[in-house]
């Protein structure tokens, strides 16, 4: 393969310390590189003296001649009053890029929701990101350098960027150099890992998954300085290896050596002791969601189930889950208490969602929450996960339907504000955590074991030396550290985590996971972190037109339903036009009566099927793995056997969604 860029004896430092001491690099034709380390050791740096846009102080950096770089770091330079088409085209007629399948392909896949004349001064940060990203990979490019691309980006974008990048060159043509903290894309993605620590860059063949093999060998045989380290990798590979959605069929390590570094590792939790301790803390009943409906005015902010509804201190569950009206302030943290308060939120008309002016976020939705019970919530943006957690929460009120609570039921929401620190933001750390309760008990049975709030801190890797510094001077990731733990000081029951992995590196995440895998309470998750999200929870819901939908399959399956709705959608529009006269009628009434009855127990019947269905193809998938690889043609005859039944899963689920549409 051919040379495409090096580096050479590279040198940075900064006034209080050195950054990187003589590192030497080659990148070649077909490197998929995905870099990893702890935030602070200079993963961005790196990325930009190879990318041309940061100089070091000595050392070289050298390109093959005519080799094109193009770069997404994570400043947003976008102008204001720029639009989308010309921020990502720029002044290209129509008719050229139209013609390229590269540029509508990247078009559809991250801004197919956006107004192609909008002005970049009018959307989102996450609508700006993908509005970058989208006028990099429109560009011809032999080297790209990505610096958190999945940033503001849901579990869909990043399946779709990760297939992007897969199928953009052929195997042994571009290069790829990505920074992030998402490991299921750098799992998904890179052929190679470089782990920037300690002034160096150490390279390990593979993806994440074979990165943390050959780092617990690498740990092995270290100093017993890094046995904590060790511990939480050899913890997550024993993860990857027992059932990893995705990765039991495909292993990018050789399977022998990892069966052994983990044969002494325990499960990483232990469900009994921990579903006992969450029933003794909570009892039998958490939270019910009974045949729950939620409607918002469609001219106000509400209507998207805005971040409010998570945030305040109304996700405590105190006084404002049991009072009236007023207390229905959810997005009232936005300063808009009539989007939820009066009389309109709680009945009349809007109950049905169909009236003038309304939108109906949550439709019939059925949930009943176990104690112990650890899920992730899938959606797309403003489908109203925010709006399912305030119910949870309290800050919501249903317009139909009800939410029962248990007596017992403390919860409490990591929201993605910092809102536990505003009190606290220019006092030490130390400070801080001297007002809070002297121990915290963490584990379940024989594990349980009180640790003080120093000792939380250290396993959520603050140092002796950031007891001094005052919140307001942390990181990012060390203000997001400290917020869970004093959520967790709190001994809630039941624990919300709305988007928890910003701002944070892998190590990090394994610590938080780790922490997590003791907790034993209720675990909620919102999350576009898709290792994050299996890692931490047992199941997975998904939000699909209005109605919570289980996801045995998960995210997988939530991927494959979202391709569906839009098959769906598609479909009907054609059915519609043909059966103008009477079909598309009664479905625009909506059933009602006998009709209506049968339509719903239909739609139920298939939900069990298809959750029949994906078990026992999960199961077969896993059977996979201890079946005689030497014998080719039953392994044929097992694929085929899978394949009709994702085939059968794929028919019923379309039908699903067809009965879901004319029930409304």
């Amino acid at each position: 393969m051919a040379h495409l860029l090096g580096a050479e004896a590279l040198h940075l430092e900064y006034p209080t310390r050195v950054v990187f001491d003589s590192v030497t690099l080659g990148i070649e034709e077909g490197d998929r590189i995905g870099i990893v380390g702890r935030n602070g050791d200079g993963k961005s740096s790196l990325l930009g003296m190879l990318a041309g846009t940061k100089q070091p102080d000595s050392g070289r950096v050298t390109v093959r001649g005519g080799t094109r770089i193009g770069v997404l770091d994570q400043a947003d330079n976008l102008p204001d009053d720029l639009t989308i088409g010309a921020a990502v085209v720029g002044d290209t007629p129509e008719y050229e890029w139209a013609g390229d399948a590269r540029v509508r392909d990247v078009i559809d896949g991250l801004l197919a929701d956006l107004p192609w004349d909008a002005e970049i001064g009018s959307l989102s940060g996450g609508q700006r990101r993908r509005v970058s990203l989208a006028k990099l990979l429109t560009g011809d490019w032999d080297v790209i350098a990505l610096d958190e691309p999945t940033n503001h980006l849901d579990v869909e974008a990043v399946t779709w960027l990760a297939g992007h990048l897969k199928k953009r060159w052929s195997p042994n043509a571009g290069a790829l150099l990505v920074v992030t903290h998402d490991r299921w894309f750098l799992d998904e993605i890179c052929t190679e890992t470089w782990e920037v620590h300690d002034r160096i860059v150490e390279p390990f063949e593979g993806g994440y998954a074979a990165y943390i093999l050959q780092r617990v060998e690498r740990d092995r045989m270290a100093a017993a300085t890094e046995a904590k380290r060790q511990n939480l990798a050899k913890k997550e590979l024993a993860w990857l290896r027992r059932g990893a959605p995705a990765r039991t069929a495909k292993p990018k390590f050789r399977i022998d050596a990892a069966n052994e570094l983990i044969a002494d590792v325990p499960e990483i939790r232990d469900k009994v002791s921990l579903q006992s301790l969450a029933v003794s803390r909570l009892g039998k009943d958490v939270v019910d969601l009974l045949d729950v409906s939620v409607t918002y005015p469609s001219t106000s902010s509400g209507t998207q189930g805005g971040s409010g509804t998570q945030g305040g201190s109304g996700t405590q569950g105190g006084s404002g889950t049991q009072g009236g009206s007023g207390t229905q302030g959810g997005s009232g943290t936005q300063g808009g208490s009539g989007t939820q308060g009066g009389s309109g939120a709680q009945g009349g008309s809007g109950t049905g969602g169909g009236g003038r002016g309304e939108k109906t976020v949550l439709k019939d939705v059925e949930w009943r929450i176990a104690p112990g019970e650890r899920t992730g919530i899938l959606g797309v943006n403003g489908a109203g996960k925010s709006t399912l957690l305030g119910l949870i929460a309290g800050t919501v009120e249903p317009t139909a339907g009800r939410v029962k609570r248990g007596k017992t039921v403390q919860v409490r929401t990591l929201t993605q504000r910092l809102d536990e620190l505003e009190q606290h933001w220019n006092d030490p750390v130390r400070v801080v955590i001297s007002g809070l309760r002297t121990s915290y008990t963490l584990g379940a049975g024989s594990k349980a074991q009180d640790l003080t709030p120093g000792q939380l801190l250290e396993r959520l890797g603050f140092s002796s030396a950031q007891l001094s510094t005052p919140v307001k001077d942390l990181s990012g990731g060390q203000q997001r550290r400290l917020q869970l733990l004093l959520v967790l000081l709190d001994q809630p029951n039941v624990l919300i985590l709305d988007e928890p992995t910003n701002d944070m590196d892998t190590d990090m995440l394994a610590a938080i996971e780790d922490l997590l895998d003791d907790w034993s309470g209720t675990l909620l998750v919102v999350s576009h972190d898709r290792y994050f999200l299996e890692r931490v929870t047992d199941q997975q819901f998904a939000i699909l037109d209005g109605h919570l939908r289980h996801l045995p399959g998960g995210i997988d399956e939530y991927l494959r339903l979202r391709h569906l709705q839009e098959t769906s959608t598609t479909k009907q529009s054609a059915t519609a036009a043909a059966t103008a006269n009477n079909a598309a009628a009664a479905t625009a009434k909506g059933l009602d009566g006998a009709a209506l009855r049968t339509a719903q127990k239909e739609a139920a019947a298939l939900e069990r099927r298809i959750q029949k269905l994906s078990q026992q193809v999960d199961r077969a998938k896993r059977a996979l793995a201890d079946h005689d690889q030497a014998d080719y043609a039953g392994l044929g005859e097992k694929m085929k056997a899978i394949a009709a039944q994702e085939s059968e899963i794929e028919e019923l689920e379309l039908r699903w969604f067809e009965l879901t549409e004319e029930i409304g």
